[in-house]
């Protein structure tokens, strides 16, 4: 459980990564060919693979950020693995914050944030799919799903 000093740096963090992205100019729409629809220039993917509150809000905020900044010309993804994959899960094993399933599904569906998650765990875990959050996708092994997002260009963030 987070105490009062950790939900506060956590809060300031996601404001100042957030005014970051609005004072380094909001959405980049600068001098681009690329018309509404086009592929994204920025391809970003995310490794989840920890339970804590503090390191989820990390990569949430940081999501956010990304759109702020980029809007529809970024692509981001989320590989759950481990401890990780309990944020989208339906019935998580581990304490998940009370809406974090949420932001992460509204993410997806809002902003095309692809959610990935490991079968390897999921097998470990003994879950089927029902398990997960509709948004989520699974894909055998988290880690080979790491490494093909960056063969296709993604770069990678892990914290």
């Amino acid at each position: 459980m987070m105490n009062k000093r950790q939900s506060f740096k956590t809060a300031i963090t996601g404001l100042a990564a957030g005014w970051l992205a609005l004072r380094a100019g909001g959405t980049s729409h600068a001098a681009t060919d690329r018309f509404p629809g086009d592929p994204p220039e920025h391809k970003l993917v995310y490794q989840l693979n920890h339970a804590d509150p503090d390191y989820i809000d990390h990569i949430l905020n940081s999501l956010r950020a990304m759109i702020v900044k980029y809007d529809d010309n970024v692509a981001l993804a989320v590989v759950a693995f481990g401890p990780g994959i309990h944020v989208l899960a339906t019935r998580p094993e581990r304490p998940v914050a009370p809406g974090v399933r949420e932001r992460f599904a509204g993410m997806a569906r809002d902003y095309k944030v692809q959610l990935i998650a490991c079968g390897n765990t999921m097998t470990a875990l003994n879950w089927g799919p029902d398990r997960l959050i509709p948004e989520a996708k699974i894909e055998p092994v988290g880690a080979a799903a790491l490494m093909t997002f960056q063969e296709n260009g993604y770069a990678y963030i892990a914290w």
